[in-house]
């Protein structure tokens, strides 16, 4: 893994020698006409996205090989998932989506 932009884009080798892959995080930065607020730099996908399509891999690899070590890795990456999930409804529910409020 080769960092592109810090915390946003990541090229990703591939295991057998392919070409590399790119990994873009959706990237805002504080939005200075309007303060308190983010704008979008660049899109890409979230934290939350990246923990389904790992999911949904280590089930379908669970069904080809189960094993406790992968049920494991499922369970974790779906606590992993309901906690990001958590965070976002509790920041929706006090009007802090969107901003740097803590």
């Amino acid at each position: 893994m080769k960092v592109l932009v810090e915390g946003h884009k990541y090229k990703l080798e591939s295991f057998e020698g392919g070409e590399p892959q790119i990994l873009q995080f959706i990237h805002k930065e504080p939005d200075e006409k309007n303060p308190g607020r983010f704008r979008t730099v660049s899109d890409g996908t979230t934290n939350e996205e990246v923990l389904r399509v790992l999911i949904d891999r280590m089930k379908r690899l669970q069904e080809k090989c189960a094993c406790r070590e992968n049920a494991i890795v499922i369970t974790k990456l779906e606590e992993s998932l309901m906690w990001l999930e958590k965070r976002t409804a509790n920041r929706v529910a006090r009007n802090v989506e969107g901003t740097p409020a803590k």
